[in-house]
């Protein structure tokens, strides 16, 4: 008798979980909302990006540097280190690394940071379209706002995001919690009438 209940309890439970899940598909279609982009994944540096190098000790070779176009810093007396698509903590790796093999230093410590990100680019319907200078956490709105705003005719819903190096474009919410990455490229659509 109690298996007989509890296979109801399941059944009934079955069938509600059924029936929201069923809810939360049907509202999701006709709200068709685009997802949110947070931007989350661990920060990769690429040409464009200007780094502040810090060798603890050793002022000469400490600086800041450009990564050059073939994705290089070209560092004093240790030379190139390939810095494009790494994340800045493996970069300070890599110049230790390269400090410890030229036997520039026995026990390297260098920390790295970005002291200059690679510009975005917003185009489409905004008042001034063009590119802009990344600022760390920067929203699709933060961005619209930098490029003068929509004009009368943008969809204020929707943008769509092409990140650098990708070759599509994704729809997102264009709100505050879709962030921006240095090197994307933002389309502001025109709105369906």
């Amino acid at each position: 008798m109690r298996t007989a209940a509890r296979l109801s309890v399941l059944t009934l439970f079955g069938f509600v979980a059924l029936a929201l899940i069923g809810t939360t598909g049907a509202l999701r279609a006709e709200g068709a909302a685009a997802p949110v982009i947070d931007g989350g994944a661990a920060y990769h540096l690429d040409v464009g990006d200007k780094v502040k190098v810090t060798v603890y000790g050793e002022e000469d070779l400490s600086g800041e540097f450009q990564i050059d176009g073939s994705g290089n810093v070209d560092l004093p007396m240790t030379g190139e280190v390939h810095a494009a698509g790494m994340t800045v903590e493996g970069f300070a790796t890599a110049v230790q690394q390269k400090l410890r093999d030229g036997h520039l230093l026995v026990n390297p410590r260098v920390s790295a940071q970005v002291t200059n990100y690679r510009p975005f680019t917003i185009l489409g319907e905004i008042n001034k379209p063009g590119e802009y200078p990344y600022e760390n956490g920067m929203s699709v709105l933060n961005a619209v706002a930098v490029a003068g705003g929509w004009t009368y005719r943008a969809d204020e819903n929707t943008v769509y995001v092409r990140r650098k190096g990708d070759t599509h474009e994704i729809p997102v919410s264009a709100d505050d919690r879709s962030l921006v990455r240095p090197g994307d490229t933002i389309r502001v659509a025109e709105r369906v009438f």
